[in-house]
């Protein structure tokens, strides 16, 4: 089961909506959390975190498990799904 999930409506193909995120995925990255694409779905790894992105032709939903790591060090799952939330809406309805 899922600490944090997030679905994000769009209109945009499959690719588009993908290039749409280029942003979302730089920031993950900053956290230290690569994604690893395989056509329309996306696997998440980063310490203390694994999920999943997947995008289809109406949305993007964003999947987050965290490990013991995460959680020791006081991740709070509910402000992360905030965080990606606004951080979704503003990829793609720009704020």
């Amino acid at each position: 089961m899922a600490d944090v999930r997030v679905t994000q409506p769009h209109s945009l193909s499959p690719d588009d909506a993908k290039r749409q995120m280029a942003g979302f995925e730089e920031m993950m990255k900053k956290y230290g959390v690569s994604a690893r694409w395989s056509g329309d779905h996306a696997d998440l790894k980063g310490t203390g975190v694994k999920g999943s992105i997947d995008v289809s032709a109406s949305d993007v939903r964003v999947e987050l498990k965290l490990g013991m790591l995460a959680k020791a060090a006081g991740i709070d799952p509910a402000r992360l799904e905030k965080s990606i939330s606004r951080r979704l809406k503003e990829a793609f309805e720009g704020g």
